[in-house]
């Protein structure tokens, strides 16, 4: 608690990632490039601004853009000593680690496994987690079982709709029915001691949805 932390997108993965470091009580920053999804940023509470602005103040920074370069050399040479730098979004060029580790001088220290130190010849220091890769496979043990569950769940239960309804589908990209994505989440509440309300016929006239569902249409985003 009482860190400041950079998540560097806030996509799907950055606003989790986000939601969790504020959770822990860090003061979260966000840089984006899309109006929208800044816009989200801001209207969620976070600080909106460039990288560049907040560099050598945060203690924490972590890239969710699955593009390349966001972080760089230059960022990281301006960054406070003991900096914790990761990457939660793609490969490990979100972070530029061949620049990191092609700097004159420079030091690496192995901490512990998947946990770094590179000192820069100035003497100051930052700590890269699990090389610059992704960090919930390299520095934990992955997904989370429930969430696995989940995943896998969703990709038996297209399985069995393919085979028991070719004739419904062409060879091409099918989203999910809402139907069995609602199925797959209905499976997973009794864990969770959830217990969901239920539409009336009245209520579910009014609103043009079948009491059982599916309660969305298919283009619908959560």
């Amino acid at each position: 608690g009482g860190k400041t932390a950079v998540v560097c997108g806030y996509g799907d993965v950055g606003k989790g990632c986000a939601q969790s470091l504020r959770g822990q009580g860090a003061r979260v920053i966000v840089t984006e490039i899309d109006p929208i999804c800044a816009l989200q940023a801001a209207m969620d509470g976070y600080q909106v601004t460039t990288l560049e602005d907040v560099v050598e103040h945060a203690d924490i920074f972590i890239t969710a853009t699955g593009c390349r370069d966001v972080i760089r050399v230059e960022h990281m040479q301006r960054m406070k000593d003991k900096a914790i730098v990761g990457n939660i979004g793609h490969f490990d060029h979100e972070i530029d680690m061949a620049g990191l580790a092609a700097v004159p001088g420079i030091k690496r220290i192995n901490i512990k496994p998947q946990v770094d130190e590179w000192v820069f010849p100035d003497g100051h220091s930052i700590i890269v987690l699990s090389e610059g890769r992704l960090l919930n496979l390299g520095n934990a043990t992955g997904h989370p079982s429930f969430v696995m569950s989940n995943s896998f769940t969703n990709q038996v239960i297209a399985q069995v709709e393919l085979y028991s309804n070719t004739d419904r589908y062409e060879r091409k990209v099918y989203r999910l029915p809402k139907q069995l994505d609602e199925k797959v989440a209905r499976l997973h509440l009794d864990a969770l001691g959830v217990k969901l309300t239920k539409l009336t016929p009245e209520q579910a006239a009014y609103l043009g949805v079948p009491v059982e569902g599916p309660y969305k249409p298919e283009h619908y985003r959560y």
